[in-house]
């Protein structure tokens, strides 16, 4: 389309304009904030260095509104309506949230993949998602050209910043055309079973999977997260993970975007981090247990306290316990960190926060019956079932098994995710009918309730190790092995087949540990194992390097590579 003919559009098309009460769309929340605390700072984005410290510039709630009202009628000239399929591929910035919010007004479905999930995943992803727009910096365009992402149905293209993609229309143009426009602000009028996004999971565990988001998901989300964290408006967050950042405006919370690389999280430099913390009174912190570890080292390191912080919400993966100490050690007063759990399908489902692991559970987890991840959230009902590698297409109470029972972790919900895009196979394998419309979700992972409704986290479905004699759980079996003082973590992984088929602990040792102790430690480790009923089929150690982790969180120790490792270690 030329510019012209976005000039007629412009003119031509009717707004799409709900002044319904009942809408249910995460921008409703942006408009509110707007409205009522217009000059309130929405976030603080980093412009530049100065003595390598980031200097951050101002963005009001009325500015993010006004933009993204702006892009909204910019992007509907070129075809961006309702249901229509965005992939976003923008980096942490005004426009990433001004867009974010705008596709939301449109009642346009944004596409959301990690860009550090590989070439091919990327490729597998996008011709899943058969969208129909991509927005995106030149680089990520470059990337669409050269591997032809989308190639068979993306219809219309937009580049965001400099330099200029050929073929694109250019974001701040239409911005432009929608600042002089005429027309009302946009909201479409959705409802919350409406499709609201497409997110994808991390990968770490195969191929990663388009959950389809409902805008009732996105707001159950939103409430449950005010109740679990207490967040007051007026609060200040830094949040490590870029999309946690889109529920600020619904909390009243300010964003301090983080100048660090968010596709490479356990990278940041925590003096960066440290910085913003001071510099605007950061009163929340969304981090994974990468970044966490990063912070709490610095902290422990320079006996620093972070006196603002009234909480430290971190997800992704378990935060090793020591980790956990040396945070909250940092803390001041009551602030202590919560651990949500769940998946990008269904999140939050439980939680817990720091003084209780460190005061409870954390011995329970080193004898090795688990992480204990908290009781399930408001709204939400955690059941284990008997595990199966099978569909189960309609829910039946015999499923169940009896509490203190390790089985599959069950979560039913208004943040459960209904199925994954175009994958009719993974939707049968991990949802549950319940009946009267109501879809639970397979975790996949193991675990058990505890006599007063807690849930303990003992790894992976997939990850299981089924020996002749019995089945070994990672979590349990690690968490033993990992009191070691010399260990920073282990993976145990399953090799050989059939009645050849034994228990490998991969372990990756703390810094400063030399070649020369490894026997040593396999030694200790040995006679550890053999003092607990749980390892004593673990007999065997490989030093790895440096574990393979998930690209969105750097966290989660991918054991899929981990197995083909060992074995070749061993041949």
């Amino acid at each position: 389309m030329h510019p012209s003919s976005v000039d007629r559009a412009m003119q031509e098309t009717a707004p799409a304009i709900s002044s319904r009460e009942d809408v249910v769309n995460i921008a409703t929340v942006l408009i509110e904030q707007a409205h009522t605390r217009p000059n309130a700072i929405a976030m603080y984005y980093p412009v530049g260095r100065r003595n390598r410290m980031p200097v951050y510039a101002e963005y009001s709630y009325a500015q993010l509104n006004r933009d993204s009202d702006a892009m909204a009628h910019g992007l509907r000239s070129v075809g961006i309506t309702r249901g229509v399929r965005t992939v976003l591929m923008v980096k942490p910035s005004t426009e990433f949230f001004a867009l974010s919010f705008a596709i939301a007004k449109l009642g346009a479905v944004p596409v959301m993949v990690d860009p550090g999930m590989g070439i091919k995943n990327l490729g597998t992803c996008l011709a899943e998602a058969e969208p129909e727009a991509f927005i995106g910096i030149a680089k990520a365009h470059i990337a669409r050209a050269l591997f032809g992402w989308g190639r068979a149905s993306i219809r219309t293209k937009i580049c965001v910043g400099g330099p200029h993609w050929p073929g694109c229309h250019r974001l701040k143009r239409l911005q432009q055309l929608g600042e002089r426009s005429d027309n009302e602000p946009v909201l479409a009028n959705t409802s919350a079973s409406d499709d609201a996004a497409i997110l994808f999971t991390s990968g770490s565990t195969g191929v990663p999977k388009g959950a389809l988001y409902s805008h009732g998901n996105f707001a159950a989300q939103v409430d449950i997260l005010r109740d679990l964290s207490g967040i007051q408006p007026g609060e200040i967050d830094l949040p490590t993970f870029p999309l946690f950042a889109l529920f600020d405006p619904a909390l009243g919370m300010t964003t301090v975007i983080p100048d660090m690389n968010a596709s490479r999280p356990a990278t940041v430099d925590p003096r960066r981090l440290l910085f913003a913390i001071e510099q605007f009174g950061v009163t929340n912190i969304f981090a994974s247990p990468a970044v966490l570890k990063r912070l709490a080292d610095h902290c422990a390191e320079n006996d620093t306290q972070l006196t603002s912080l009234r909480r430290v919400v971190c997800a992704g993966a378990p935060v090793p316990a020591g980790t956990m100490a040396r945070m909250q050690a940092a803390l001041t007063g009551g602030a202590e960190i919560i651990t949500p759990y769940g998946a990008t399908e269904a999140l939050p489902v439980a939680a817990i926060g720091s003084r209780e692991v460190l005061g409870e559970t954390r011995a329970k987890t080193e004898r090795g019956d688990g992480i204990c991840v908290g009781p399930s959230v408001k709204d939400m009902t955690i059941e284990i079932i008997a595990i199966s590698d099978d569909p189960i297409e309609d829910w039946q109470d015999s499923l169940l098994v009896p509490d203190g029972t390790i089985g599959e972790v069950v979560a039913t919900g208004p943040t459960v995710t209904r199925s994954y895009f175009h994958r009719p196979a993974a939707t049968l394998a991990a949802k549950i009918n319940r009946g009267a419309g109501v879809i639970c979700h397979r975790m996949g992972d193991l675990g058990y309730l505890d006599e007063i409704g807690r849930l303990w986290f003992c790894g992976r479905k997939n990850h299981r190790v089924i020996l002749d004699d019995e089945t070994l759980f990672t979590i349990p079996v690690e968490a033993i092995f990992n009191t070691h003082p010399k260990l920073f973590r282990s993976a145990l992984v399953g090799v050989g087949e059939g009645s050849q088929r034994r228990a490998i602990l991969c372990i990756e040792l703390e810094s400063g540990v030399s070649r020369t102790e490894h026997e040593t430690i396999f030694g200790e480790l040995k006679a550890l194992g053999q003092s607990h009923k749980k390892t004593q089929s673990v007999c065997e150690f490989l030093v790895h390097p440096g574990f393979p982790v998930d690209v969105r969180h750097n966290s989660k120790i991918v054991r899929e590579e981990l197995a083909p490792w060992a074995e070749g270690q061993l041949s």
